[in-house]
């Protein structure tokens, strides 16, 4: 799967929201923010295929977690992602 083009990350005011490049495609009642990991996660596979597996690697490498808890928390992420129209 792949982040789908025309959505971007953007930091306001501390907060990591994914925001439409187009205005005729936002749809406000579905603003996404992202906390740092999220945020860390999509800067990382952004432009990229990744899977489930991908993620769970991403987060076992730079944090102190082990490979279940990454897997659960990558799958609650992607899940968000994928009800967001954000991933295809």
């Amino acid at each position: 799967m792949k982040l789908l083009d025309g959505f971007v990350l953007r930091t306001f005011c501390g907060e990591h929201i994914v925001t439409s490049e187009s205005a005729a495609r936002v749809d406000y009642s579905k603003i996404i923010s992202l906390n740092e990991t999220a945020a860390w996660l999509w800067e990382q596979v952004e432009g990229k295929d990744f899977d489930l597996d991908d993620l769970v690697a991403l987060l076992t490498d730079r944090y102190d977690v082990d490979a279940q808890t990454a897997r659960s928390d990558s799958q609650k992420l992607l899940d968000k992602w994928i009800e967001a129209g954000l991933v295809g």
